[in-house]
């Protein structure tokens, strides 16, 4: 067995790298909306295919990983993801983006069941409450993605020049820093369907799962349109609205490890249910860009250590093997993808993108609600 530094260090590059991509399409989704003249419900049309591949595959990698292994699993799929990305820039109509995303959301959703499972090894290696600094590289890389938006506008990079370069930068360094020895959990092959649902205690950490992941993806697809929009910030400044999210959930997730081991993971989830709940307050109320910014950042910090919990508490479940109870979760708590940013497009498009953000105040509430169901289990 490799070093266990090492080791974090190798899931940590996966992270970046996952995060990275989804940061660099996130920074360019008003360029690609400008560029296909897309209204905001068309937008949330093409979002709700990118959700769907994301469910889509949850189970289907859950599957694959407890049976193949997450490390060889996490690779492969990583090499598709960056492909994925640059597919998007040749979309050249509404049902082309649409079917790109289908398969970008696919690839993305897949590497995050893959490289949780393989975090979740890492983790029980360790003896110690580790996820969180793996998100923390997810948000690092979410936001380094973001700011190559703001580079790539800058320099006056074309969508599908800005794709190239970054995606290949960024899967270059992430596999040759993730190439060491690690030997994953395998299992034989297991009767039942691939495609199960939560069940049990799992539920309601899905649930709360997926509120949080709501309303990141929010942040991520929404947060530049409304501050240009909403706010009448410069595309250049409205980059700017997911990196800085990105930046304080970094912060938040690496010291996420000490605060859930002196709070524990249910006080740490409520502290976040409220931060979350100030943050969408303070996004809706901004008349100018700057309050916005703080209102995200506040929203960066309640998100933080969700997904983390969550995606921890189900691969510890006593009952169901790690991959397949990390895809069920991943499949209830990302599901509200398939709803969540679609209908603020919708949203939107009936009154205004501002109170369309206000949908995520009861669900901010609803984390506090839920975040018993993130302890631990014995």
């Amino acid at each position: 067995m490799i070093g266990i530094v090492a080791a974090w260090r190798a899931v940590a590059a996966m992270f970046i790298l996952n995060g990275a991509l989804f940061g660099i399409w996130a920074s360019r989704i008003p360029a690609v909306r400008d560029q296909l003249e897309l209204s905001h419900e068309a937008l949330g049309y093409g979002l709700l295919f990118m959700a769907a591949g994301a469910v889509c595959s949850f189970p289907i990698t859950g599957w694959l990983t407890d049976r193949f292994g997450a490390v060889g699993i996490t690779r492969v799929i990583a090499v598709l993801y960056t492909a994925s990305l640059i597919l998007l820039a040749f979309a050249g109509g509404f049902w082309t983006l649409a079917a790109y995303l289908f398969v970008f959301g696919a690839c993305h959703g897949s590497m995050d069941v893959a490289m949780n499972a393989w975090a979740a090894e890492v983790e029980q290696a360790y003896d110690k409450p580790v996820m969180s600094s793996f998100h923390a590289m997810w948000s690092l890389g979410a936001g380094l993605g973001a700011l190559s938006g703001f580079a790539a506008v800058q320099l006056g990079l074309t969508v599908m020049q800005h794709f190239l370069v970054a995606g290949g930068v960024v899967v270059g360094l992430a596999l040759s820093l993730s190439w060491v020895r690690w030997t994953s959990r395998q299992s034989g092959p297991k009767k039942g369907s691939v495609f199960a649902l939560p069940s049990g205690a799992l539920v309601l950490v899905g649930f709360t799962a997926m509120c949080g992941a709501l309303g990141e993806g929010a942040v991520a697809d929404w947060s530049a349109l409304f501050l240009r929009d909403e706010t009448g910030a410069a595309e250049s400044v409205a980059t700017l609205g997911y990196a800085v999210f990105s930046v304080t959930m970094v912060l938040f997730r690496l010291a996420g490890g000490f605060v859930i081991t002196r709070f524990g993971p249910v006080a740490t989830a409520r502290f976040g249910g409220v931060c979350a709940a100030m943050g969408v307050f303070a996004v809706v109320s901004a008349g100018q860009a700057g309050l916005a910014l703080a209102g995200f950042a506040l929203m960066g910090i309640g998100y933080a250590v969700i997904m983390p919990l969550a995606f921890s508490r189900a691969a510890n479940d006593p009952h169901v093997p790690p991959g397949q109870a990390i895809a069920s979760v991943a499949t209830l708590g990302y599901g509200g993808l398939l709803i969540g940013p679609p209908l603020i497009g919708f949203l939107a498009e009936l009154m205004t993108l501002r109170l369309a953000f206000a949908v995520l105040l009861p669900l901010a509430a609803l984390i506090i609600v839920l975040a018993g169901a993130l302890r631990r289990a014995d």
